[in-house]
């Protein structure tokens, strides 16, 4: 199987070495997204539930530039800087999700780029 890039200019452009998602079979790999307006190239102020939904919008983006969605979304992991937020990103995770919920693993992270407050990636099928 070959693998395809996705990008979406709706999401922030990769500043690496890597792609927003890449495309294998019928699977897509989502790299982290973190919480950076695709506009403004800025890490957006506020708390969990803004800088949260910010990164959900932008993996939203990802998914749908390559033909999928939040119900198609198999597994998760989220990299959070503080577990006390983990009850306000469960709030605001579940205004995304349907059941049956995607498999999930969410761990305390000593820093994220940029400050942020929260990293989210994904896999997805289409």
């Amino acid at each position: 199987m070959q693998k395809k890039e996705i990008a979406t200019n709706k999401a922030p452009a990769a500043i690496g070495p890597y792609s927003q998602a890449v495309l294998i079979g019928d699977t897509l790999y989502t790299s982290g997204q973190i919480p950076i307006d695709p506009a403004t190239g800025a890490l957006v102020q506020g708390g969990i539930k803004e800088q949260g939904t910010r990164v959900f919008e932008n993996l939203k983006a990802v998914l749908e530039q390559a033909g999928t969605d939040f119900s198609k979304v198999v597994k998760v992991n989220v990299f959070i800087a503080d577990l006390n937020d983990f009850a306000a990103l469960n709030e605001l995770y579940a205004t995304y999700f349907e059941k049956p919920y995607p498999a999930r693993s969410c761990v305390q992270v000593s820093g994220l780029p940029k400050g942020a407050l929260v990293e989210i990636e994904m896999i997805a099928v289409l």
